[in-house]
Formats: structure tokens, sequence, C-alpha cells
């Protein structure tokens, strides 16, 4: 193959030289990829990230031949890089990378397979608590594995559950690994809230969540917990989350434990909902911030000790020593904090920072974030669609483009400024590559966010950090207090930052949702501009400002009806009106997508519906728009469907109903999903936009008793 390759290489010489003539001046491409490969490391990422994107954004789940096309792509682009023309690699490089990410998620998503409730169940309901958590409502939530459910058969059952907990629950202390039972509404994960929206069902099998409920019921304690070591973990940190609330108290002592233990069940959602307001909420999320200020300090307080220690630290390698601590801390710290995906990131940076000193070898800091994107995306592909990978890696490799020029010219400033402004940029730096990102997924935007971080922060790294830090190392002795003191005192500043923060007129803008493709281009796009040579970059650049100018542009839907058809909401002058006043998920997720501050009872007064409470009206397109819900639904529903109106039904039809509308009733919806209508009365389905996948279509098995 070689001999018959040598006579080609001309040819292809001879073509880069007319493409680059052909460009005129402009730029030479195919010099710039030849280029680009020595950065190949860089690139990997990208192009195993467009390869876990895609199967992701498949209508299908991908079958044998899809597979088997990844793996001749695979074996094709490994043939192109051996013996192809060093223009190629990269290409080659990135179509390897590419199959290798759909063939990880797609072996991920298998692998992972459980089954899903397929029905909606009341009755016992007895598990092993394996996780403990608080839901935006301020309800504890308590997710079980080993679960045992009555009428439904061994194979059928979920592998976990996930129970809020509403009511009293005075007296029960949920602790990982205790059995419990009681009585509960169980159903499966739920279908998105309008065509596009976030599909929950995706997060749910992903976690082996296999259904969802809630229970108003006593919940009993069947069994201690026994000796697990996958639990261990676990049930450390809750029991230091503990024992830190009582000692600090308050929200002060849940934020502590928060930051130390990754525990956050105890922080209100009133404080969650400051925090994110004043652009804080990153300090209650452990990530490289925590790592860094951790394994920092660590390294730096037995550096300094060691050089104290006389003639031993002219013998000693402290700087070595102080490198394997911190990294010993981060570890444990990793262990103790349950290692989500920002800690995971921000461990593997630390990591590999921490070994280079152990080798006496600097670490490439964006090589390093390449390598940790890499590693977690083949082991959890999943994460890529998630705000929390985004924003950590947004923010990293943003601070990262940053150093150079801070380090070529902090020296200008005097010393006392370099901190404040380095504070400053990093803040800002952080917030804008991360604003996108948080704008796209939870539609607002914190304006003040520089200030808050300029006072908070600082707080953070100087004192709460190493009081947590000696308050671990003192907790033995039984002389934690003072620390735990110290840090309470810390928080408190940061709860109280963030408290006038948000409070500030105009703390923060409510921003629409993007269409589906606006954030994924802007990831691709923006990453190709950092790697790119001149020859691409403004090509880059103008596909961040396309996108930017696509969401600007676009429109929210005209008309939205939930899933279960329990709720409508039409779009007016005055914002989207909505046909029933209770809040919901589903209510406050529409407002949300549509950067509307209002609460549902706001959205529901507003012009256009009109009628008695189970019976709404409002006109749509030269037609009547009916909302009938409640008892007198079905007694409703002859008058209401007429001359050619839409109606919409909480619950089935009678079977054989004919009539002159429109209708939609659960038993339709239950086909096609949420339903979303634009202007000129397109209609977009929820189901169909989800596509067949593992998550939207699991394998149904019957019990014995004939349930489904």
């Amino acid at each position: 193959m070689a001999g018959h390759a040598e006579p080609i290489r001309p040819h292809l010489a001879g073509v880069r030289r007319a493409l680059a003539r052909a460009m005129g001046g402009w730029a030479d491409p195919v010099a710039a990829l030849d280029r680009a490969q020595l950065d190949w490391v860089l690139w990997a990422p990208l192009g195993l990230g467009t390869g876990v994107g895609l199967y992701f954004l498949a209508p299908v789940e991908p079958g044998a031949p899809v597979l088997a096309a990844a793996c001749a792509v695979i074996l094709a682009a490994v043939l192109l890089w051996l013996r192809g023309p060093g223009f190629l690699h990269l290409p080659a490089m990135l179509c390897l990378m590419a199959a290798l990410g759909l063939l990880a998620a797609s072996g991920r998503a298998h692998s992972v397979a459980a089954p899903v409730l397929p029905f909606h169940y009341y009755g016992p309901v007895e598990g092993r608590i394996v996780g403990i958590d608080r839901s935006a409502r301020d309800v504890i939530r308590l997710t079980l594995d080993q679960v045992r459910l009555a009428r439904v058969a061994p194979g059928a059952r979920p592998a976990r559950v996930r129970i809020a907990l509403h009511g009293d629950r005075a007296g029960l202390a949920p602790e990982p690994g205790l059995r419990i039972a009681t009585t509960a509404h169980l159903s499966p994960p739920a279908p998105p809230i309008a065509p596009g929206a976030w599909d929950f069902r995706r997060n749910a099998w992903f976690s082996g969540l296999g259904a969802l409920g809630y229970t108003r019921s006593p919940v009993v304690v069947l069994a201690p917990p026994a000796p697990d070591w996958a639990l261990a973990a676990h049930r450390a940190r809750m029991r230091l989350s503990a024992a830190m609330q009582e000692r600090i108290g308050g929200q002060a002592g849940a934020v502590a434990a928060a930051l130390m233990t990754g525990d956050r069940s105890g922080i209100s959602e009133a404080t969650n909902a400051t925090m994110r307001a004043s652009n804080l909420y990153h300090i209650v999320s452990i990530s490289g911030l925590h790592m860094g200020m951790l394994a920092g300090f660590v390294f730096g307080a037995l550096r300094w000790g060691l050089a104290l220690v006389g003639p031993f630290a002219l013998i000693w390698p402290t700087k070595k020593i102080a490198a394997a601590a911190a990294l010993l801390a981060s570890t444990l710290y990793l262990w103790v904090s349950g290692g989500d995906i920002a800690t995971q990131r921000a461990f593997l940076m630390t990591a590999v920072m921490l070994t280079a000193i152990l080798l006496d070898r600097r670490a490439l800091s964006l090589h390093t974030v390449a390598l940790a994107a890499m590693f977690l995306l083949v082991l959890w592909p999943e994460a890529l669609t998630g705000p929390g990978f985004q924003m950590s890696f947004a923010a990293t490799v943003a601070l990262i483009l940053m150093a150079a020029p801070w380090s070529a010219h902090h020296h200008r400033l005097p010393w006392l400024a370099r901190p404040v402004v380095m504070l400053v940029l990093t803040s800002l730096i952080a917030g804008l590559a991360t604003a996108p990102i948080a704008a796209a997924h939870f539609g607002r935007m914190a304006h003040y966010g520089i200030l808050a971080n300029l006072l908070a922060v600082p707080v953070m790294g100087i004192v709460v950090m190493p009081a947590g830090v000696l308050a671990a190392v003192l907790a033995p002795l039984g002389l934690a207090g003072p620390a735990l003191w110290l840090m309470g005192l810390g928080t408190d500043w940061v709860l109280a930052v963030a408290e006038f923060v948000a409070g500030l007129t105009g703390a923060q803008s409510y921003i629409a949702a993007p269409p589906g493709w606006v954030l994924p281009v802007l990831a691709l796009a923006s990453a190709a501009a950092v790697l790119s040579r001149a020859a691409f970059r403004s090509a880059m650049v103008v596909l961040v400002l396309a996108a930017f100018a696509g969401w600007a542009l676009s429109s929210r839907p005209a008309l939205l009806i939930a899933p279960d058809g329990a709720l409508v909401g039409l779009m007016t002058p005055d914002g989207r009106a909505l046909s029933k006043a209770a809040p919901s998920f589903t209510a406050e997720g529409w407002l949300e997508a549509d950067g509307d501050a209002a609460t549902p009872k706001e959205a529901a007064a507003r012009a256009g519906f009109r009628g008695q409470k189970g019976l709404r009206r409002a006109d749509w397109q030269g037609r009547a728009l009916v909302h009938l819900t409640g008892k007198a639904a079905l007694d409703n529903l002859a008058t209401a469907c007429r001359d050619g109106a839409l109606v919409v039904l909480d619950t089935a039809a009678p079977k054989g109903f004919g009539g002159d509308c429109r209708l939609y009733d659960t038993r339709a919806l239950a086909r096609s999903g949420a339903l979303s209508f634009d202007a000129a009365g397109q209609r977009r389905s929820a189901e169909a936009e989800a596509g067949r996948r593992l998550w939207t279509d699991p394998p149904r098995r019957r019990t014995p008793e004939g349930g489904q």
C-alpha cells in the first residue's frame, strides 16, 4: 500500500498549492491543518464530544448498522492516519474520536438499562436509602434501591425510585443504608413539558431511576444500615454534614456542609434562589474553586511549615512532600463529596498538576483540560448534555486562556492591586464564558456577579476553606469547635453578600430559551476558534455571532399544551397567559423558557382566557380554544366541541365520541406528548422530536398479575 501511496503525494501537494492560490492571500487552509495536527490532543475532545452529541441527537436508537459503520470509520481513520498525507491527519483523528464518542455513548446507555415503571402505582414501597437530597420545593427526597413493590414482579421493578417526603417527618433521620417502607404514589419519569424542552427521562435513564413519586404516609425503618463499602462515602458525608450543620447552625451551617461534603440537602430553596440571583451559586457546588483552594492551602501550609523544621528542610524534598499531601487531601475530598462532574474535572486537573510536581515536570493546562474532558466523556458521556459539565469546562478554558496575558502584564500593576485586579478579571472572564450556558439552561442572567464574587471569594479562600481543612484535621481530637466557628463566620458573610447583591435593582434578568441548535453551535464554534489558526478563526467567530443572532431572533411558541392536558398556555402581547393559576412544574417551566419573570398566578390573571374554573375559553386563529378540566369536564365536552374549536381535555374522552372540533384528550396526548403551535398554526410534538430512544420507549414487561 505504501508503494501505491508514494506516486499520489506529488499530486496531493499540487492540490494543496492550487487551493492556496485559489484562496488568494487570505489563508492556506491545508497548511493550517498541517500545523493543527501538532495539537491533536486539544482537538480530540471536540471530536469525542461531537460523536456523543450525535448519539443524543439521533431520532432513533442507533442499531447494529450504525454501530458497524462507526467501527468502519475508526478503521478507515486509523489507516488514513498511518498512511495518508499529513494535512489529513487532523480530519482523520476527528472522525476517529467522533465514532468513538458515538460508540461510548451507545455502550453506556445500554449498560445502565433497567426497568422503568410503565404505569401509575399506589401502594407499599420498600427499599434501601442510597440518596438524600432536597427538591426545588424544599421537600426532602429519598432515592431507594433494592426496591420492592406490591403486585410487581421482580424483573419489572425499577432499579431505583425517588420519593418526596411530604407532611410531618418529625423523628425521621434518613441515613444511607437504612431499609425503609412506606406507602407512596409512583409514576414513570415525566416526559418533556414542551417540544424541544429538557427531557428528564434521559437523566432518569442514566441514573437508574425507574419511577418517581411522593408519600404523605409514615416512613417505617425496617433495618439499620448494613456494612457496605459502596455507601461508606455517602454515609460519612451525611454524618459530617449533620455534625457541621448542628455545630454552626442555620443556613450558614448548611452552606458550610455543602462546601466540605457536597451535601446540599440542608440548603433551602430561598437560599438557592438568592445565590443564583447574585451569581454565587457556584460556591455551593464543589468545583475547581473549592478543589484548588483546598489543595493550595494544604500544599502551601505544609511547604511553609516544613521549611521551618531547620536542617531537614535542606534535605527533605519539601515541595514533593507537600504535593503528595495535597494530592491525598484532594482524593479524600473527592471521595467524601460524592464526586459530581465538576468535582471530578477539578480533581483530575489538580491531580495531574500535583503529579507533575512529583515528577519534576510542568503541567500543560489546556492539555490537562483536554485529557480530563476525554476521561469524563468516555466514562460518563451523558454528562455532555448537562449544564455542570458545560459551564465547568467553559470557565476553566477561559481562565487558562487568560493566564498567559496576565503573566505577561501583571508586573505593571502595584503589588497591592494585583490580587484585586486578578479577582475582578477571573470573575469577569468566567462569568462571560458561562453566561450563555446558564441563560440557555436556566433562563436567567445575574448582572452583579463580579461585585458578589469580589466580596465573597476572598473570604472563601482566606477564611472558609482553610477553616474547613483545620476542622477536619482537629475533629479526631475533639478540637474542631473554633475552626467551625470561624468557618460559620465566613459562610455568614457569603450569605450576607448574596442577599445584598440579589436585592439590588436589576440584579438579574430573564432570557428566553434558545432553539436547540444554538448551544451546540456555540460550543463547537467557540472551541474551534480557540484551537484554530487564523485560517479558520474568523469563520468560527462568524458562526458564534450567527448562533447569538439566531437566539435573539427566535420566537417562542404561540400555543402550548401540557403532556397530560392539565394546562394550556397562550402567548399574548403581555406574555403567556395560562389557563389555570395553580403553580406547577409545567407552568413554571414554560414561563422560564419564555424568559418571563411572572408567577403562574400572575400569568393566569393575564388577558387571554376567560370563563369559569374548569371551562376556560380563549380565541385562537379565528376559532375557539377551550380547556376542560375537573369533574365536569366530560359534561361540558359536547357543548365545547363544535364549530371547529380546539379542545383540550384533562381526561380521556368517551370511546367513539365525535364532534366538530380538534380534540386533544389524555389518550391522544399520551401518544403525542406535549404540543406546541407557532403563530401560523404549525404543530410540533414532544414525542416526535424526542424520537424512539431507550429512555423514551423502554421495554415493557408484564407482571404475572397482568399489570403493565
